[in-house]
């Protein structure tokens, strides 16, 4: 069998409705009467909480400020997220435990003029090209580049040091590290005694994990891990950059927890040229979430237990919130299958080809009694909805703002009309609350900047014309004459106690290896990725020519391919215990004995997540997509394009 070419997605021109489970072209007015009375009828039958939204970190500030203000205030739930869960949920959450706020702590301009950078668990170069530019300029500049990754990226290829660990064994890393650190002395014992707090508890947590004992678990040399202990404890100024090799794993937010441990060990924050940051893998997942589309803060993450948080935004909305946290993406999936949820609107996310499990994301979705996907494309998602609504694309047939992974906030500009009869997100949101009793009027997308504005203090001064002004404008803005440095939590460095606020905690953290154990009969290690010339799930991607574009591989190191059997081109059977797919054999050096690596920019033709785990991170909800344990089959007959489900048990 060859690999099915997928064929490029068609742009939606007009909505679509289910008649006799066929999706048939329908008017506005009955596609939005349609979708209004699901929703209306499933909220009546099991209230509100059985509704859930997922909205979209590829579009604007504003239509996610409206997609979670429609769902707190016209359904009356706080169920709403975003692809951030699938991604940095744990970033956030690590950073808010810590210092208050869920950004990181860094701008672009500091990669530039920083002495040591690492980037851990961070395939930038592919994953992230243009902040990686930054980084090469820092590079020029004379910093030193480490990379921690189980594979030798093509980021790794630029970095003075190597630090090929073991999948899941970061924070046996981080804790061997910090150890090192603690007993050569060049723990800031200063910032630490001003500005931390539990610092005895984490010295002992990190005692058992010497050089030796980390090398045995992670795979790294002793030397290399003392190298780099010694050069970002010994730097003036040093950067900690990561992405989802630290945050797609059921311990993620430790994850998270672990490298901060290291930046308040040394002082590593609060300062021009040092601090953490998590690089966002689209356009706006930092601007969905501080827009409030994410289940536990309102706009400006603000908590929304706090009833004083709460009585303003009831004030601004006339409705009133709930006094609780939603479900994440992870818990609104697990509801369905309970039959919990009933009712969901997906904007702009692609749920059934990136979740992990996929085939049990597909089994709940279609559990759903009323499904809308409102979307530039007809993806696999859509073609399982109820009713179908054609958006505006994000970046270029819109108006709003968009915000980065250095929490910068820019202004896009419509320059093409949306085709046939595709309309704005933003009037979309505004003709369902309509329908549901919320007589909505926004005159363009500047008009819910402003609400926005007023209800969130770290957006208060940034008008428009400010924005065009400065080019864009990093968070925290409060006021119309304001500037903040461009580095968060320079408060820590304050020796007036009371300026300084609280402390930073350091974490007690223990090592929990992969769920998904290796054995006998699943004796590989699958972890997945991003490669350059494609974009998460295909849709915007797949299908177009490109001279880089090879479609999916298994790629193994030439070590299991000798062992196995395996030729460069050759298609083989990679199976989880929850699936099989079939996939050509990309042999690549990069790899180390034990390791395999799939994306998930193909699905069409071979979907990866089929493979991968459902097991999240508690705190965050964010799935295990880097460390599936599989096997690889030769085939010895034909097989079927579709999936093959893996046998009970």
């Amino acid at each position: 069998m060859k690999n099915k070419r997928a064929e490029p997605y068609d742009r939606l021109t007009h909505p679509l409705v289910r008649e006799d489970g066929v999706l048939r072209r329908a008017s506005w007015e009955e596609a939005l009467d349609r979708a209004a009375e699901g929703f209306r009828r499933n909220v009546e039958a099991h209230g509100p909480n059985a509704f859930a939204m997922l909205s979209c970190a590829r579009s604007t500030n504003e239509m996610n400020y409206v997609a979670q203000k429609f769902t707190r205030a016209v359904i009356g739930t706080n169920n709403v997220d975003s692809c951030n869960r699938t991604c940095h949920a744990p970033s956030v959450a690590g950073l808010s435990a810590v210092f208050g706020s869920g950004g990181g702590t860094s701008s672009y301009q500091e990669v530039e003029d920083t002495d040591v950078i690492i980037m851990w668990g961070s395939a930038a170069r592919n994953a992230h090209p243009i902040f990686f530019q930054h980084v090469l300029k820092g590079i020029h500049n004379g910093a030193r580049m480490f990379a921690v990754d189980p594979r030798r990226t093509g980021t790794a290829q630029w970095a003075d040091l190597w630090l090929g660990l073991n999948v899941g064994t970061d924070i046996p890393l981080a804790h061997a590290i910090a150890r090192e650190i603690i007993h050569a002395g060049l723990h800031n014992t200063t910032f630490i005694e001003r500005a931390t707090t539990g610092f005895e508890e984490f010295r002992r947590c990190v005692e058992p994990w010497t050089l030796e004992v980390a090398e045995r678990v992670t795979g790294v040399p002793a030397s290399a891990i003392r190298e780099l202990a010694h050069a970002y404890a010994r730097a003036d100024r040093a950067q900690l950059c990561w992405t989802l090799g630290i945050t797609e794993h059921h311990n993620a937010t430790d994850n998270v927890r672990a490298l901060i441990n290291l930046a308040l060990l040394t002082g590593h924050v609060g300062r021009y040229g040092s601090g953490l940051s998590p690089l966002r893998g689209q356009n706006n997942v930092q601007g969905g979430g501080d827009m409030g589309a994410i289940p536990n803060r309102l706009p400006g993450f603000q908590e929304i237990l706090d009833p004083a948080i709460r009585a303003k935004f009831e004030g601004a909305w006339n409705t009133r919130i709930q006094p609780r946290h939603g479900l994440n993406l992870t818990q609104m999936l697990e509801a369905m299958g309970e039959g919990e949820v009933t009712a969901c609107y997906i904007i702009g996310e692609n749920p059934v080809q990136s979740e992990a499990d996929s085939l049990a994301c597909i089994k709940r979705l279609g559990m759903l009694d009323h499904l809308v996907v409102q979307d530039i494309f007809l993806t696999k998602t859509a073609r399982m909805a109820d009713v179908v609504l054609p958006a505006t694309a994000a970046w270029c047939e819109t108006e709003g703002t968009f915000t980065n992974s250095e929490r910068r906030v820019q202004r896009v500009r419509r320059a093409l009309e949306p085709p046939g009869e595709a309309r704005d997100d933003i009037w979309i949101l505004c003709e369902l609350a309509r329908r549901l009793g919320h007589d909505w009027h926004y005159d363009g997308a500047e008009e819910v900047w402003n609400e926005l504005r007023s209800l969130s203090p770290v957006h208060a001064g940034m008008t428009y014309a400010r924005l065009e002004e400065h080019q864009g404008i990093q968070w925290p803005c409060p006021s119309e004459d304001s500037l903040e440095p461009p580095f968060l939590h320079g408060r820590l460095w304050e020796t007036d106690p009371v300026k300084r606020g609280m402390p930073a905690p350091f974490a007690v953290l223990e090592h929990s290896p992969p769920v998904d154990e290796l054995d006998e009969e699943f004796p590989l290690r699958l972890t997945t990725g991003r490669r350059l010339d494609s974009y998460n799930t295909g849709v915007q991607s797949s299908g177009f020519a490109s001279p880089l574009r090879r479609g999916e591989t298994i790629e193994v190191c030439p070590e299991d391919a000798l062992r196995l059997g395996l030729t460069a081109g050759e298609e083989v059977r990679i199976s989880s215990r929850r699936g099989s797919v079939v996939a050509p054999v990309y042999i690549d050096p990069a790899l180390r004995p034990g390791l395999v690596f799939m994306t998930f920019h193909f699905p069409d033709e071979v979907d990866t997540n089929a493979l991968t785990i459902e097991a999240t991170c508690p705190i965050a909800g964010t799935a295990e997509f880097k460390a599936a344990a599989v096997r690889i089959d030769k085939l010895t007959a034909p097989v079927s394009e579709e999936l093959v489900p893996a046998k009970a048990g």
